[in-house]
């Protein structure tokens, strides 16, 4: 894990596909073989906040599921729906040749596809892994060729967006790996996601979400400094996020997911910052980071100072609270 990360994007190109216009076909024999397989089932590991209305989409698009989580009440709903569950990461592979997996850690990861009962010890040749966690890019790498020694392919297909494109499907998927597989994950991906992009080798995928979550983390605690000030000088917040979004500070984070209670509904923030993208994710997201840039030397000067921000949250309560409730803790943290 100690190697160096090196991006291959330029050397494989990058594919992009939307549902605006036609997907580009990587391969004509891989898109009938899994044609002829599109309503088998599929595998997924992993129904929390993101995992839970991905799988609901494909379910939505006609797929069976065999479903497995490590915390068997997450697997409720999909079995009374009539989907399978099965005791292990094991017995998925066992009984689907395409599996999605979507874990919090590196580690959950590694136990998921390398572990004593994992998809690893029962995996067929030929089946098609694709991981949506956001993991370490090197654990990507070495997850790949373990699973390239079985015959079987692997790619990273990390994605952004958040609860509510999961719950809508309109995701965007980031993905590494052998671009004459990238139409069959594009099969699936396409029914959880608006956008999939093919970055290049396996791991590009992570560098692309890395990267992202960088300057969201950014965005967010530049936007909650902003309101913020702006409250105490005065400023209605409704009105201040109406003049954010009409000006040149416009992100994301001010006009899709504002972090001030009451500005918008349907966020986190609306509901006392329950749900959505956690603390401990974004701080580990920026760990990630942060290795990333140290191994390639990099400087992220206002991303080191926001995993120190998020890591501050999550020894202070925050951890279990979404991330945009950096604007609570600004508000409550006067001594900086």
């Amino acid at each position: 894990m100690a190697a160096s990360l090196r991006l291959r994007g330029a050397a494989s190109g990058l594919r992009y596909w939307s549902r605006r216009q036609q997907p580009a076909v990587a391969s004509l024999a891989a898109v009938c073989s899994r044609s002829m397989a599109s309503k088998t089932p599929v595998g997924f590991i992993g129904v929390g906040n993101m995992g839970n209305p991905m799988a609901k989409n494909l379910m939505k698009h006609g797929y069976p599921l065999i479903i497995y989580d490590v915390f068997p009440d997450a697997c409720k709903e999909f079995l009374d729906a009539g989907e399978q569950v099965v005791s292990s990461p094991a017995d998925v592979a066992e009984k689907a040749d395409r599996i999605i997996t979507m874990l919090p850690t590196s580690i959950n990861a590694i136990e998921a596809y390398s572990g004593a009962n994992g998809i690893l010890k029962k995996v067929k040749k030929g089946s098609l892994l694709i991981d949506s966690s956001t993991i370490d890019p090197m654990v990507s790498k070495e997850l790949a060729k373990e699973v390239e020694k079985m015959g079987a392919v692997f790619m990273d297909a990390p994605v952004s967006g958040g609860v509510g494109a999961a719950r809508s499907g309109n995701l965007t998927f980031m993905v590494g790996g052998v671009e004459e597989e990238f139409a069959a994950a594009q099969e699936l991906l396409g029914c959880m996601g608006s956008n999939v992009v093919h970055c290049g080798a396996v791991g590009t995928g992570q560098a692309a979400k890395i990267c992202n979550n960088l300057l969201l983390a950014i965005s967010m605690i530049g936007t909650a400094e902003a309101m913020n000030l702006g409250i105490r000088l005065g400023l209605d917040p409704k009105l201040l996020a109406k003049i954010l979004n009409m000006s040149s500070g416009r992100c994301w984070s001010s006009d899709t997911y504002n972090p001030v209670p009451g500005v918008m509904d349907g966020v986190p923030s609306a509901n006392n910052y329950q749900g959505g993208f956690g603390t401990t994710l974004m701080a580990k997201d920026l760990g990630l980071a942060q290795d990333s840039a140290t191994s390639t030397k990099s400087p992220i000067l206002l991303g080191s100072q926001a995993h120190q921000i998020y890591r501050m949250m999550c020894a202070k309560g925050y951890s279990k609270k979404d991330f945009s409730s950096v604007f609570q803790f600004l508000r409550e943290e006067e001594t900086f």
